[in-house]
């Protein structure tokens, strides 16, 4: 399975496009979409120079391909496009091993899709502290993730 435009999407609507690189609120050097790694694997440095947003969303793209590959790897049941879509887009920003480890994960997998949905909710802290644009994209990844294909 590969993600949609829908995923495409909320990862857009969620990092927004900074063509500098910048910290995010983790510390980490990031560009475009949120990205922490180019293309190729290479970590982004503060030094390093402005992006388009062609190359953010090429960048994007290839980085997805880890996350779609973890999603598949992880989930032992049968999901849909919207909760694959979801889960890719979690692990795109909390990280492929928070998602491996989370009870988020250990629901779905055990077939309980409502209270797996519920722990969306609980990951909206960055650097300690609870942050609003986390609160905002995990009620939309959890919206999309309870959406019936």
């Amino acid at each position: 399975m590969q993600v949609s435009d829908g995923c495409l999407n909320l990862i857009r609507k969620s990092e927004g496009f900074k063509a500098s690189p910048y910290r995010c609120p983790a510390g980490i050097p990031t560009i475009g979409y949120g990205s922490t790694r180019y293309a190729d694997g290479t970590a982004v440095k503060l030094t390093d120079p402005a992006i388009t947003q062609q190359q953010a969303d090429d960048i994007m793209r290839a980085t997805l391909k880890t996350y779609e590959a973890a999603v598949a790897r992880y989930v032992a049941v049968t999901i849909n496009q919207n909760q694959f879509d979801a889960l890719v887009d979690f692990a795109y920003n909390a990280g492929a091993q928070n998602l491996k480890s989370s009870t988020l994960l250990k629901l779905l997998n055990q077939g309980d899709f409502q209270k797996a949905a519920a722990e969306f909710d609980k990951w909206v802290y960055g650097g300690g502290k609870k942050l609003g644009g986390l609160v905002t994209r995990r009620g939309l990844e959890r919206a999309l993730f309870e959406l019936v294909a």
